[in-house]
Protein backbone atom coordinates (compact mmCIF):
# COMPACT_ATOMS: atom_id res chain seq x y z
CA UNK A 1 0.00 0.00 0.00
CA UNK A 2 2.90 2.34 0.71
CA UNK A 3 3.96 2.01 -2.92
CA UNK A 4 0.82 3.92 -3.86
CA UNK A 5 1.28 6.70 -1.33
CA UNK A 6 4.99 7.51 -1.58
CA UNK A 7 5.30 8.26 -5.33
CA UNK A 8 2.50 10.80 -5.03
CA UNK A 9 3.79 12.21 -1.74
CA UNK A 10 0.38 11.29 -0.37
CA UNK A 11 -0.26 10.96 3.35
CA UNK A 12 -2.67 8.50 4.88
CA UNK A 13 -4.77 11.43 6.07
CA UNK A 14 -4.93 13.01 2.63
CA UNK A 15 -5.89 9.72 0.98
CA UNK A 16 -8.59 9.14 3.58
CA UNK A 17 -9.98 12.62 3.04
CA UNK A 18 -9.86 12.29 -0.75
CA UNK A 19 -11.75 8.97 -0.80
CA UNK A 20 -14.19 9.84 1.97
CA UNK A 21 -13.14 7.40 4.70
CA UNK A 22 -11.62 7.81 8.14
CA UNK A 23 -7.84 8.10 8.48
CA UNK A 24 -8.07 5.22 10.93
CA UNK A 25 -9.42 2.92 8.20
CA UNK A 26 -6.44 3.66 5.93
CA UNK A 27 -3.97 3.27 8.80
CA UNK A 28 -5.45 -0.07 9.83
CA UNK A 29 -5.38 -1.37 6.25
CA UNK A 30 -1.74 -0.37 5.90
CA UNK A 31 -0.82 -2.12 9.15
CA UNK A 32 -2.77 -5.30 8.34
CA UNK A 33 -5.36 -4.74 11.05
CA UNK A 34 -8.26 -4.26 8.63
CA UNK A 35 -9.14 -5.79 5.29
CA UNK A 36 -9.78 -3.94 2.08
CA UNK A 37 -13.55 -4.22 1.72
CA UNK A 38 -15.51 -3.92 -1.51
CA UNK A 39 -16.45 -0.39 -0.43
CA UNK A 40 -12.82 0.60 0.05
CA UNK A 41 -11.77 -1.16 -3.17
CA UNK A 42 -14.33 0.82 -5.16
CA UNK A 43 -13.17 4.09 -3.61
CA UNK A 44 -9.48 3.33 -4.20
CA UNK A 45 -10.21 2.19 -7.75
CA UNK A 46 -11.91 5.44 -8.62
CA UNK A 47 -9.24 7.54 -6.93
CA UNK A 48 -6.24 5.81 -8.52
CA UNK A 49 -8.10 5.06 -11.79
CA UNK A 50 -7.60 1.33 -11.43
CA UNK A 51 -9.99 -1.59 -11.24
CA UNK A 52 -11.65 -2.56 -7.96
CA UNK A 53 -10.59 -6.12 -8.76
CA UNK A 54 -6.97 -5.04 -8.41
CA UNK A 55 -7.56 -3.87 -4.85
CA UNK A 56 -9.63 -6.93 -3.92
CA UNK A 57 -6.90 -9.09 -5.46
CA UNK A 58 -4.28 -7.46 -3.24
CA UNK A 59 -6.41 -8.29 -0.21
CA UNK A 60 -6.94 -11.87 -1.36
CA UNK A 61 -3.20 -12.37 -2.00
CA UNK A 62 -2.39 -10.98 1.44
CA UNK A 63 -4.90 -13.27 3.16
CA UNK A 64 -3.65 -16.33 1.25
CA UNK A 65 -0.05 -15.57 2.24
CA UNK A 66 -1.06 -15.28 5.89
CA UNK A 67 -2.94 -18.57 5.79
CA UNK A 68 -0.11 -20.38 3.98
CA UNK A 69 2.23 -19.40 6.78
CA UNK A 70 -0.30 -20.29 9.47
CA UNK A 71 -1.15 -23.68 7.96
CA UNK A 72 2.38 -24.59 6.86
CA UNK A 73 2.59 -28.15 8.20
CA UNK A 74 -1.08 -28.66 8.98
CA UNK A 75 -2.24 -29.08 5.39
CA UNK A 76 0.39 -31.69 4.57
CA UNK A 77 -0.54 -33.60 7.71
CA UNK A 78 -4.34 -33.31 7.63
CA UNK A 79 -5.43 -33.01 4.00
CA UNK A 80 -5.10 -35.91 1.61
CA UNK A 81 -4.49 -35.42 -2.08
CA UNK A 82 -7.21 -36.87 -4.26
CA UNK A 83 -5.86 -39.80 -6.24
CA UNK A 84 -6.18 -39.38 -9.97
CA UNK A 85 -7.13 -42.57 -11.72
CA UNK A 86 -5.66 -43.15 -15.13
CA UNK A 87 -8.12 -43.86 -17.90
CA UNK A 88 -7.52 -47.10 -19.74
Amino acid sequence: FHEFLEPFNLSQNQLAQDIGVSPRRINEIIHGKRSITADTALRLARYFQMSPQFWMGLQMDYELDLEKDRLAGILARDVKIMPIKKCA
